[in-house]
């Protein structure tokens, strides 16, 4: 199983690149950059994990630009969004921006994507909240026809455009890997992405609780996908547990931080056993 680490990058945060080098030097696999484009002061829709919004959801970096200076810095750490909010994305642009990163990183990226859960922040963006499940299956199925076709064109409800061209193809198609929760994210998944991209913990489960169900909608569905667990414990137990049941990637989470408390943090996790 590999293990991953996912940070909310911001200027006071260690530079990607630092971190970057540092993780593949430790033997961690994969380096996840989460999104918000902003925070509408607006509170309409509360924090999935209760309680007030973390200040490092305000201060976040753009994924593509930290996960590049990422890429740059290594030549075998995978690096991923974690997640990129797709409904509130031009298609074009984030088919262009993904095709580029997967080129400069040789490969290596992994599409982690979401429908996000702060409506004041999709309707600042012009979705509509209730359709954006609808939209971010229609914009990943075009952006997998720009990424393959050389002349890709497009056509669903909320998705459409004709016959064009745009460069650069990616090296392979990005995997998609679809966050969400049990059993509503699990059936998107099985559905048209390549993984299952579910947290750990959610208020009323684990996610090791779901398993057996996940895999039979698996049967159901006729297929079978890996999963990646994202804010997995920092517990070389729960770890083994994670390995035990098959599970693909666990990816932990690294508070914002400077440089050196970062390193230090990363080396306690190894004498740990984490990697």
């Amino acid at each position: 199983m590999h293990v991953g680490v996912a940070l909310f990058f911001t200027d006071h945060s260690i530079r990607p690149s630092d971190l970057a080098a540092a993780l593949e030097e430790r033997g961690f696999e994969s380096l996840w950059a989460p999104e918000h484009s902003h925070i509408p002061l607006t509170r309409n829709s509360p924090w999935p994990q209760g309680g007030e919004l973390p200040k490092k959801y305000f201060q976040v970096m753009d994924p593509f630009v930290t996960l590049t200076a990422a890429a740059g810095a290594t030549s075998s750490l995978k690096i991923g969004t974690g997640i990129c909010l797709v409904p509130q994305r031009d298609v074009f642009q984030t088919a262009k921006s993904v095709a580029s990163l997967d080129v400069i990183s040789g490969g290596r990226f992994l599409f982690g994507i979401g429908a996000g859960w702060n409506t004041d922040e999709m309707i600042n963006h012009g979705v509509d909240p209730s359709s954006r499940m609808k939209l971010m299956r229609e914009k990943i199925e075009a952006m997998r026809v720009i990424w393959r076709d050389e002349t890709p064109e497009y056509h669903g409800e909320l998705v459409s455009f004709g016959p064009m061209q745009t460069w650069p193809k990616p090296l392979r198609a990005p995997p998609v890997y679809l966050g969400g929760a049990f059993p509503y994210g699990a059936r998107r998944a099985l559905r048209y992405a390549d993984a299952w991209l579910p947290h750990a913990r959610r208020p009323t489960y684990h996610i090791l609780e779901k398993l057996p169900e996940f895999r039979a909608m698996e049967q159901e569905a006729g297929r079978q996908i890996p999963i990646t667990v994202f804010g997995g414990e920092q517990d070389p137990e729960m770890l083994k547990q994670y390995a035990d049941a098959g599970i693909e990637r666990v990816v932990i989470n690294i508070e914002p931080m400077g440089r050196d408390e970062s390193l230090a943090k990363l080396d306690e996790w190894v004498a740990a056993g984490i990697v």
